[in-house]
């Protein structure tokens, strides 16, 4: 048993050695690929993101992962939003069509119904047509992400409208909803600025519209509370106006179509720089796939060498274990010898602690046994009449006849196992008013009722009473009393 386990584990590495290479070559998913394809687009490289997005889609279709088939596709319209508005439109629309089959978060449907709605603005725009199929994909999106309380979704929308208000001259109109789109945002200062790409948007909006109703304050003082960062177009286009607003204060036109030309030219030169960019990027990628091709053949040969070395190694692995195997059963025996032995030794531990326990439950009843004696005894001697007697005078002299005081030594002797007819024999001696202090002393009577009977003083039942443990006790020690001496 042991050895068919081995060889089926030294089987099974083998086999995990040698399919590892064609695992990883076959690994790729769509959502991997998706990956891939935005870092691509990251690094400005156009046509590679377009290439690895369409894999991608033929990834997800083949998988079926909607979530990634609906977003590449928007990616996808995305890259070629700039240079075909009517393709990207397109796509917006089947990545429509494949999330509301297979809904998934109602968070990407606006985003996926406010991108369909700013193409179809694009296209409206480009060939002069109607923006009303534009228009409804956004009042759909804004009426989810305000019954869901989406507020940067909120923003993104409403910048939208303003944009298609904007460009259809309704100036007024765009600048009430880029109004809007800002005031969902919280304040400056209270979040950090957490959407400051959404705030730039709808700020530029408002501040273009400022300017098409040829309201130059307003747009100068919009214009400057947007902040660019690292962007270098933004900085581009905000500059660009705060010119163009000068010249327009001066009233030089032929100045400001002349720096329009240059601006136009700098824009020409940065996407050309962008291109450069992506085709430095596209040859960098290649020598890389290269260098990842020779890499993957030399794992090939070093995953061979490794398999001979972990053959060898199991080999010796598989005795090892053999011999610690028998080393074991040998231990497992004389554990389970010395297991008998502790639980015999055990058992005869249990017994003597039973007998203990028995031995402490048996002392137990015998001091309950002990107790209720005493309450027995007691509650006898309470409801005798001589005793009543004595309870009830007070400080009065109290007087007891030959008959009571019989009564009372006979119910003592029955409750104390006949202690003073045992004083009497043990003690001949003793005179008749001892016995009779002795009997008082053991019903508890204090020393005044006893001086009451005796009409002396509490002093000289004290006296007497140390008199009589003297002399007929033979107890000198002052610390016991005569009371302890009676209950021995």
């Amino acid at each position: 048993m042991f050895t068919r386990t081995v060889y089926i584990f030294i089987i099974g590495i083998l086999l995990m050695a040698c399919n590892q290479p064609q695992q990883e070559s076959n690994s790729q998913t769509a959502a991997d690929c998706l990956e891939d394809a935005k870092d691509a687009l990251a690094n400005d490289s156009i046509r590679l993101g377009e290439t690895l997005l369409r894999k991608t889609i033929r990834l997800a279709e083949q998988s079926e992962d909607w979530h990634t088939y609906y977003i590449a596709y928007q990616q996808l319209a995305v890259a070629l939003s700039q240079g075909s508005p009517e393709e990207a439109l397109r796509l917006m629309k089947k990545a429509l069509i494949i999330y509301e089959q297979h809904p998934d978060d109602e968070r990407n449907y606006v985003i996926l119904l406010d991108y369909a709605g700013t193409y179809s603005a694009q296209v409206a725009y480009n060939t002069e047509g109607s923006y009303d199929e534009a228009i409804n994909y956004i009042k759909k999106a804004y009426g989810i992400a305000e019954k869901n309380q989406m507020n940067d979704l909120m923003c993104q929308t409403l910048t939208s409208l303003a944009n298609i208000a904007w460009a259809k001259d309704e100036y007024h109109k765009a600048v009430d909803y880029a109004r809007q789109a800002e005031s969902t945002l919280p304040p400056s200062g209270e979040d950090k600025e957490e959407h400051p790409d959404l705030k730039s948007g709808a700020l530029q909006v408002l501040a273009r519209s400022y300017l098409s109703l040829n309201m130059l304050d307003s747009a100068e003082t919009v214009y400057r509370q947007i902040e660019p960062g690292e962007n270098i177009h933004l900085a581009y286009i905000i500059q660009s106006n705060l010119a163009r607003i000068a010249l327009q204060r001066m009233g030089a036109t032929k100045v400001e179509d002349d720096i329009d030309e240059a601006f136009e030219q700098v824009e020409s030169f940065y996407y050309k720089a962008l291109e450069q960019k992506d085709q430095y990027y596209q040859e960098t990628l290649r020598q890389e796939m290269e260098n990842q091709q020779l890499e993957y053949r030399s794992q090939i040969y070093a995953r061979t060498l490794l398999v001979v070395i972990i053959a060898a190694i199991i080999i010796l692995f598989a005795v090892v274990m053999a011999l610690r195997y028998r080393i074991r059963l040998l231990r497992q025996q004389r554990e389970y010898e010395q297991s008998k032995m502790e639980n015999k030794l055990l058992m005869q531990e249990q017994e003597k602690r039973q007998l203990q326990q028995e031995a402490e439950h048996q002392k137990t009843l015998l001091h309950q046994a002990n107790e209720v004696v005493a309450f027995l005894q007691d509650f006898i001697l309470e409801r005798t009449e001589v005793l009543k007697k004595l309870n009830q005078s007070g400080d009065s002299l109290i007087t007891l006849s030959l008959h009571e005081w019989n009564e009372i030594e006979r119910t003592l002797n029955a409750i104390d196992n006949n202690r003073f007819a045992k004083i009497r024999e043990q003690y001949p001696m003793m005179q008749e008013d001892d016995i009779r202090l002795c009997i008082l002393t053991r019903l508890g009577l204090s020393n005044r009722t006893i001086g009451n009977i005796y009409c002396i003083t509490i002093s000289a039942v004290q006296h007497r009473k140390l008199k009589l443990k003297k002399d007929v006790f033979g107890e000198s020690n002052p610390d016991i009393t005569l009371e302890q001496i009676l209950n021995r």
